[in-house]
């Protein structure tokens, strides 16, 4: 990690754009080169003296900008060509084996890769395009809405209207969307226990107090939830309860109606990611139990294209007009090129068609990974596109992964998801869809195989 320290001097503003211009500057002069790991987001705060928040607002202004970019787990790089080829740190001197990057969770892109020039070029001969060079409404146009509706119906088991659906930039927009909707800075969140990181991202910038209940083989355990809506009084329960991040845990429908009789009983609004539920055949979604009190958030980036940023927010009438005022603060609306791209594929099928590969793939990825894999060692629920590895005696986590990557694998640690100050499991994900060939894959799988056969010591002296 390089001792780097922005020089802030002179500079005006708000601190974290004063420290995201002077990375830039610092990487302009080269004085930080393309791969280079940056400080932790509290060591940097110690440094400058700022709050860790004020830090996390500079790296997300500066990833924005694409200067910099996250490994889960790893830490923050510079971008350039090693990021590009998805590793998180140069090999240690000597080693010429390139890990295989199991860390990102996203769908194959074989289909949308070969019809989304084509989908431009109908766009740009239909006479149509110049209409999104303007102002969209603030939820969306209709015909985007009613493609959302339509999609949602036809994967996530929904009965959403075009009128219920808002459209966002991606999920992680829906999420701070939908959050920002029912709840203030200061305000309790709750979440799993082991939740989503960019859950945790947005109650660090946002400002909510993120409170982790305990979960179990089933999801959140009920009794949980209900004590700590009766000691913290939230505004709000983030919930994956269809192939939880990052545990691949799936939630049974009865305890899915005992989270919405609590939340009924607290006065707590539900907010629903279901962005893997297009992978899975009879999951309910919370929506369907409790429309009245639930957001739910969905995108395609999951189910088409991990680049084509279109998100959705379901929304109850009582909450429809809240949602509306804070996509226009936020965003004013989200981009309506890329809402029609992903509208044409829903309505010729493209769409179907990249889900249907995604989930195919997904099988003959599981199907290799139970090959080579001792099964005591794997949870989640078999639909995932991402395993849950639970660590044996005697080894620990951070070993492991480290370990691991030396073999050739990179893998996302536990405490990546871990809410709070809360101990995390001697736990890893692998995501099985990063690597770009099933080759890929199984190496990577390999080498966490031979990493859990080998002897569990640090690979470190210590004197």
């Amino acid at each position: 990690m390089t001792p780097w320290t922005p020089d802030l001097a002179g500079r005006t503003g708000p601190r974290y754009r004063a420290i995201a211009d002077a990375l830039a500057d610092d990487i302009a002069a080269g004085r930080l080169a393309a791969g280079t790991r940056l400080p932790t987001h509290r060591e940097l705060a110690y440094q400058l003296g700022v709050t860790v928040g004020t830090i996390t607002r500079a790296y997300a202004e500066a990833e924005k900008r694409g200067l910099i970019g996250g490994e889960v787990g790893r830490g923050t790089f510079v971008q350039g060509h090693r990021l590009d080829r998805g590793r998180a740190l140069p090999m240690p001197e000597g080693e010429d084996l390139e890990a295989v990057n199991m860390t990102v969770v996203h769908p194959q892109h074989s289909v949308a890769d070969q019809m989304f020039g084509p989908t431009l070029a109908a766009i740009a001969a239909s006479g149509q395009a110049v209409q999104f060079l303007a102002y969209p409404p603030h939820a969306g146009l209709p015909a985007h809405r009613a493609a959302g509706a339509r999609w949602l119906e036809r994967h996530h088991r929904l009965e959403a209207t075009a009128d219920s659906v808002v459209l966002t930039t991606g999920a992680q927009n829906a999420m701070a969307v939908a959050l920002a909707a029912v709840a203030r800075p200061g305000d309790v969140v709750l979440t799993e226990r082991l939740t989503n990181y960019g859950m945790k991202t947005i109650a660090a910038t946002m400002g909510y107090y993120l409170e982790g209940i305990a979960i179990d083989e089933h999801g959140i355990v009920p009794d949980a939830f209900d004590s700590a809506c009766r000691r913290l009084g939230p505004k709000a329960l983030y919930f994956v309860p269809t192939i939880q991040n990052p545990t691949a845990v799936m939630t049974p429908y009865e305890r899915r109606l005992e989270i919405v009789e609590i939340a009924r009983r607290h006065s707590v609004v539900l907010i629903e990611d279901d962005v893997f539920g297009h992978l899975v055949d009879d999951a309910t979604p919370l929506q369907a139990i409790a429309p009245d009190i639930t957001l739910h958030v969905n995108s395609v980036s999951k189910s088409m294209s991990a680049g084509l940023r279109v998100g959705y927010v379901v929304a109850p009438p009582s909450l429809r007009p809240r949602v509306e005022a804070t996509v226009r603060a936020l965003q004013y609306a989200a981009p309506g090129l890329a809402a029609e791209v992903a509208t044409r594929w829903i309505n010729d099928g493209t769409g179907d068609r990249i889900v249907e590969v995604q989930r195919a793939e997904d099988r003959v990825r599981r199907q290799i990974a139970r090959a080579i894999l001792p099964p005591s060692v794997v949870s989640g629920d078999p639909a995932a596109p991402f395993l849950w590895l639970v660590l044996p005696e005697p080894w620990r986590r951070d070993d492991f992964i480290a370990e691991a990557r030396r073999r050739g694998a990179i893998v996302t640690g536990a405490d990546v998801f871990a809410v709070g100050r809360s101990s995390a499991p001697h736990a890893v994900r692998v995501a099985l869809s990063k690597p770009p060939s099933r080759e890929e894959a199984e190496r990577g799988l390999r080498a966490l195989a031979a990493t859990l056969d080998a002897p569990a010591t640090a690979p470190l002296s210590i004197v």
